[in-house]
């Protein structure tokens, strides 16, 4: 008996399992059967297309549409080379490369220096006269210049993986890693000659003291007790981590003194110079390689940068991340810049300090809008870089008491980040919702509802293809409630839990969980398909109701009824 027992709720068991599996199936059939006609456009996009997001401002190129280190060619359509000219620079010691000769050259040659350019790329442009004097002037030695028209030798573009212009490569023995020095001629022929050579030169005579400090801007000098050696060995190993600074050695007390160092210093004596405030820094360090490039490193930038497309590299390309920016005009600067150079000293090694003249016509406003920085008032700004790119603003006057607090809690993680935002809109009754970074907790995070948001750029073409397609996902769901579409423009917005990687960055926040991260939409560019993303990932289930459609037929009846009711009025009047 117990055995039919156990047999009966067995099967009992199978049954209802069964027959929930079967419930289960036919809602998915339900949901896959759903009638989605009516979403389907015949113009949608398909696919993704993806402008890059700025990050700090380029050296060489300010404005709205991007901040990228090297110009992108990924929509560039080659009909259009002919609306550029090369200008015109002597490039006789440049070594033309192709497809044809490019093996042989890598090959014959120890150390080859390659630019991939585009005849219409601007920062190519740019480049070209510097570049060539940088091969004139390594003429004859161990080393080539050549340049590759990235856009005529495409295998060769594809092979290194060129993404943007100009892309630099350092070939040594056959082996390629990128070229990390700045765009300049004697940047190029300083970063070679301490990969190719001894890194660190002998002055022997008056004569070449006076050259070097006549010619070069920036520079260090070891007053030494032979030429050879210990002493010798530390400079020059130390020499090789510094790429953007020559080294020099002497053992002469004449040309010692030259460089300011005293003729009866106890040696080994080393000094850094600058054709800047600051000119002199002495190291008093142990006079082995890493103290003496740890010197260097925090001394061979100026107290304070002024921003300059010349200079921009050596900000953001330097170890040093962080970094405290001065805003404000030439004249307000007379005012508050003595107080932030005072400022500078206590954190040397530690921040770049920077100034930028918001009133300068070529980068005031850009690197302003860029930060984030309204009005002309003297603004101090704390930066962590392009890693996090987290900005705090000094709320109080730029005093030296104050810029040193402010620094020293920078320093410590204890500042309030600051993030960009738009004014909050009067009126947001659209059916897609606007987003500034001040409304972003309220719209965005609010628990109580899914949340697709748009990141987007006004000047990104992406996001304009996709507004239509967009606008009309959000028309089809403004009856729901739970679901909120909303869009963003993030050149002028910010806030940490809206990070693009690019535009458009499409980022879905379900209800219920907005402390996670939120998921990346890689859907097509369709309504059916955005709403299909949305129909699988929102915490709050929802089903889009088919809309009514008027028969033509019916159509036709009411428009012969509406004339039938205009000639009636017409025969009264």
């Amino acid at each position: 008996m117990a055995s039919r027992l156990v047999l009966v709720f067995t099967l009992s068991a199978l049954l209802l399992l069964s027959s929930r599996s079967a419930l289960c199936k036919d809602a998915a059939v339900d949901d896959d059967d759903e009638d989605l006609s009516f979403l389907e456009e015949p113009t949608e996009q398909q696919g993704h297309g993806h402008d890059a997001a700025p990050h700090y401002p380029d050296p060489d190129e300010f404005d709205s549409e991007s901040y990228d280190d090297a110009d992108d060619f990924s929509d560039f359509d080659e009909g259009d080379q002919e609306a550029y000219k090369e200008p015109e620079v002597d490039e006789k010691d440049v070594v033309v490369l192709k497809g044809a000769n490019f093996s042989e050259t890598i090959k014959k040659n120890r150390f080859v220096l390659v630019e991939f350019y585009a005849p219409w790329c601007g920062h190519c442009q740019a480049l070209a006269p510097e570049y060539a004097a940088a091969a004139t002037e390594l003429k004859g030695g161990d080393v080539v210049l050549a340049k590759i028209d990235a856009t005529e030798e495409n295998e060769l573009s594809q092979e290194y993986d060129v993404q943007g212009f100009p892309t630099i490569f350092f070939f040594s023995d056959g082996v390629h890693k990128p070229y990390t020095g700045q765009r300049t001629k004697e940047a190029i022929v300083t970063w070679i000659k301490k990969k190719t050579g001894p890194g660190i030169s002998n002055v022997t005579t008056v004569e070449d003291a006076e050259r070097i400090l006549t010619s070069e801007t920036k520079f260090v000098l070891g007053f030494l007790n032979s030429l050879v050696g210990p002493e010798s060995d530390e400079l020059a190993a130390a020499s090789r981590l510094e790429d953007d600074v020559n080294f020099y050695q002497t053992v002469d007390p004449k040309v010692a003194k030259l460089f300011h160092i005293d003729s009866e210093a106890k040696r080994p004596a080393l000094v850094l110079i600058k054709k800047e405030d600051e000119k002199l820094s002495y190291f008093a360090g142990k006079f082995d390689k890493s103290a003496i490039a740890e010197f260097v490193f925090a001394n061979k930038l100026p107290l304070v940068v002024t921003f300059t497309r010349e200079n921009a590299p050596s900000i953001f390309e330097s170890e040093i991340k962080k970094q405290l920016l001065l805003f404000a005009t030439l004249t307000d600067s007379k005012k508050v810049l003595p107080e932030f150079v005072e400022a500078a000293k206590l954190f040397k090694g530690k921040l770049i300090f920077v100034f930028v003249e918001t009133d300068n016509e070529d980068v005031g406003k850009p690197v302003s809008d860029y930060f984030g920085i309204t009005g002309d008032a003297p603004t101090v700004l704390a930066y962590t870089g392009n890693d996090d790119a987290r900005k705090f603003i000094l709320d109080k006057e730029a005093t030296l008491a104050n810029i040193k607090a402010f620094g020293e809690d920078f320093l410590e993680d204890k500042l309030k980040a600051f993030y960009k935002s738009d004014p909050i809109p009067e009126t947001n009754d659209g059916d897609v919702k606007i987003v500034v970074g001040n409304n972003f907790d309220d719209i965005v995070l609010d628990e109580s509802k899914d949340v697709l948001l748009e990141i987007y750029a006004p000047w990104c073409g992406h996001c304009q293809s996709l507004e239509p397609t967009y606008n009309k996902l959000a028309k089809h769901l403004r009856g729901i409630e739970s679901i909120v579409i909303a869009k963003m423009d993030g050149t002028t917005n910010e806030h940490p839990r809206a990070k693009a990687d690019g535009f458009p960055t499409l980022l879905f926040f379900p209800a219920g969980n907005k402390s996670f991260d939120p998921i990346t939409v890689d859907a097509d560019r369709t309504v059916v398909a955005f709403y299909k993303f949305l129909k699988k990932h929102a915490s709050i289930p929802f089903k889009l109701q088919k809309p009514t459609l008027t028969t033509k037929s019916e159509a036709s009846d009411a428009k012969e009824s509406q004339e039938s009711s205009k000639n009636d009025v017409k025969d009264e009047l």
